[in-house]
């Protein structure tokens, strides 16, 4: 009698542990279909030709004039990026718009390359927007990726690889939210013209959400 009730605590005990782990895995897998994140960080600066902003108000006026004069379109549209961002604390959204406009005056006067998310699209694993290598200082580069919107997924990470089945890639860091405009640093000395497809892939399961192939524009 007494090993009959020892089997049967113990198989309660069992079916227990098993819901508890099963209910676990349930979770991480699911839930991230239903929490959506958005993080919107700014366009970067490109630092490697932008004078400061403070280097450039503490001049005196016959000086700036001077260094205004000798300085590059592209460089005259960082410094008005830096005056906007410093001043839209306490201003409107017209600001937001200068701040836009310049930013696309400054990629056409950089060497940008560029390309759409193409998404898996089987209502599941999807990914809509527009990736771009951005040149900033010393050599190094910036992956941008704007109006970004991914299906959540477990272990989401950014890739940049040589083609859509991960077969030799760069991994740039997991995806910081799945909707919003993102920043992620580009290892000094990666090759663009091998690793040119950004890929949105699930680490886990080793499955594509999205890819973009990277072209000059």
């Amino acid at each position: 009698m007494n090993d009959k009730r020892s089997f049967s605590l113990y198989k309660k005990i069992s079916c227990l542990a098993i819901g508890i782990v099963a209910a676990m895995v349930t979770y991480y897998l699911a839930s991230p279909l239903f929490i959506s994140t958005e993080l919107n960080e700014p366009f970067p600066l490109n630092t490697a030709t932008s004078i400061s902003y403070d280097k450039f108000n503490n001049m005196a006026e016959v000086e700036r004039a001077e260094v205004a004069e000798n300085m590059s379109k592209s460089e005259k549209t960082q410094l008005m990026i830096q005056y906007a961002n410093i001043s839209s604390s306490s201003s409107n959204n017209k600001i937001d718009e200068f701040i836009n406009d310049t930013a696309r005056t400054s990629e056409m006067n950089n060497s940008i390359i560029s390309g759409s998310f193409i998404g898996v699209n089987d209502g599941i694993h999807n990914a809509e927007g527009i990736a771009k290598i951005i040149p900033i200082q010393d050599d190094a580069n910036i992956l941008r990726l704007e109006n970004l919107k991914v299906t959540n997924g477990p272990d989401l990470y950014v890739y940049l690889s040589t083609d859509k089945s991960a077969t030799d890639f760069v991994n740039l860091g997991k995806l910081k939210a799945n909707n919003g405009n993102q920043n992620y640093n580009i290892p000094v000395g990666t090759d663009l013209s091998n690793y040119n497809t950004v890929l949105i892939w699930c680490k886990a399961f080793s499955v594509l959400f999205g890819s973009a192939e990277l072209k000059d524009t």
